[in-house]
């Protein structure tokens, strides 16, 4: 089984004063490692088969002209269309994509532990403060708990 992971070392920031540029991460905690599930392998493997990258410090995503993708020309050249297309509402932005990937794990059963380290957040208590409403209400799991550690007791 292929186990492909990303190292989120670096970010590119954008702002009025500086333009486009790569620096850190936000935090320590938002250097990490996320592992990759076979859809994004083999999207990531046909994308680079079509627009092969020129080397390990190359972008793999670039701009129609080359160099990193600007915030602004992707929205309006690529990210809104493609929302209209999908039929996804309209004001949906890309860190959507985000909630939807923590949604997913807490969905299938993760940790917040592992939740808050593959978003890297600062610690698992942001994690509960943004997606406690997603865990699985444990009510009924609490009840089955001790009633089978109590079922033959009784």
């Amino acid at each position: 089984m292929l186990h492909a992971t990303v190292s989120v070392e670096q970010q590119i920031q954008q702002t009025a004063k500086h333009g486009g540029y790569v620096g850190p991460p936000k935090t320590a905690r938002s250097h990490r490692t996320v592992p990759l599930p076979r859809v994004a392998v083999d999207a990531m493997k046909a994308h680079l088969r079509d627009f092969p990258a020129d080397g390990p410090e190359s972008w793999i995503f670039t701009a129609p002209q080359g160099g990193p993708v600007v915030y602004t020309h992707f929205m309006d050249e690529a990210w809104r269309p493609a929302c209209a297309k999908a039929g996804i509402a309209k004001g949906t932005g890309p860190h959507s994509l985000r909630h939807h990937y923590a949604s997913l794990l807490i969905k299938h059963g993760e940790s917040v532990k592992t939740v808050s380290e593959r978003l890297g957040h600062t610690n698992a208590a942001m994690t509960l403060n943004i997606y406690t409403h997603l865990w699985p209400d444990s009510e009924e799991r609490t009840r089955a708990a001790v009633d089978k550690a109590y079922a033959e007791h009784l």
